[in-house]
């Protein structure tokens, strides 16, 4: 037998191993990108549309519903046609009241959780950066305004002030709930302070609001988003909570002061749900709206939690495995 046909045999007898393909390669390269990147995320595309609904209504449901403060309607009229969420003790229309409500509302809570960011950002970012004694400086203030409970605090102070806008109360809320925010940003900032790229800039001669601006924020925009959120959640609940006790805004109309409203009307007592059931529906739907949107930005920030309910079907799926194999 030649040297040719001994060649032929081996060949046939060993399996030929092609090359990848690339169509193979590139689905290989996405699974992996995948697993990297984070996955579309069902609780932020249900928060952001809770979220947008509830804008939308602010915008839109005022411009074709009747004047909130009118007294012309019957008194405690239940939900009809001409009045889709009957009217209050006054004879004030619901709708119209819910309408302007969630405006107010939202205005307390974007602006509290503005104030609370900036303050966040200022006694958190750069006391991380700046470090030594101007840290210690602004940390000792953070950590007095965190000892210092928040609610009761807010309540004194409104309490003092006999006429209470909405912008008091927005600017009370947020004075007093900037402290974890800015705990949380102060840490992280000192993290970020000791990487390559931060000591890099620094000896390139650039400035420090540079470094901070360009070399820093763009690290903490997902906890800043997150913080922001959680602070106009907090301001809304607050905003409702002080409404309900008499010490909220007295010269506008919120979600809370409609609560306030039915509590003194005792609506309760006379069967007139819908009153107060429709804003405690609205606080609820966009607390949770907000939370579903503020857990999603905590699975991008934080992958651990992305990847948890992979790795908790892994799990189940391996016991599964094992305990048909037993």
């Amino acid at each position: 037998m030649s040297d040719t046909d001994n060649a032929v045999l081996i060949t046939k007898d060993q399996p030929m191993t092609q090359p990848a393909s690339t169509i193979s390669l590139a689905t290989q390269r996405g699974r992996r990108r995948r697993r990297v990147l984070p996955t579309s995320s069902t609780k932020f595309v249900v928060g952001a549309t809770l979220v947008l609904a509830i804008v939308l209504f602010a915008i839109i449901a005022p411009t074709f519903s009747q004047n909130p403060r009118s007294s012309d309607n019957p008194a405690l009229l239940p939900p009809s046609g001409e009045h889709w969420l009957g009217t209050t003790k006054l004879g004030n229309d619901m709708f119209a009241q819910l309408a302007i409500g969630a405006q107010g509302s939202l205005l307390v809570g974007v602006v509290a959780g503005g104030i609370a960011i900036v303050l966040s950002l200022v006694f958190g970012v750069l006391a991380g950066y700046l470090g030594g004694w101007r840290e210690d400086a602004l940390a000792l203030l953070t950590n007095v305004m965190i000892v210092i409970p928040g609610l009761p605090l807010v309540m004194v102070i409104a309490s003092f002030v006999p006429q209470r806008s909405w912008q008091l109360v927005a600017f009370v809320l947020g004075i007093t709930s900037w402290a974890g925010a800015a705990y949380v940003l102060r840490l992280q900032t000192r993290s970020l302070r000791t990487r390559d790229y931060v000591y890099a800039s620094k000896v390139a001669g650039e400035r420090s609001f540079r470094v901070i601006l360009v070399e820093i924020m763009p690290n903490l925009l997902p906890l800043l988003t997150a913080q922001f959120l959680f602070a106009i959640i907090f301001a809304i609940l607050g905003e409702a909570g002080l409404s309900y006790l008499g010490l909220g805004p007295n010269s506008s109309i919120t979600w809370g002061t409609i609560l306030n409203d039915a509590q003194s009307g005792q609506a309760l007592g006379r069967g007139a749900w819908w009153w107060f059931v429709p804003p405690g529906i609205m606080i609820a739907v966009l607390g949770a709206g907000l939370a579903l949107i503020n857990f999603a930005i905590d699975e991008v920030i934080n992958p651990k939690l992305r990847n948890a309910p992979d790795a908790a079907r892994r799990v189940r799926k391996a016991v599964k495995t094992k305990g048909i194999a037993a």
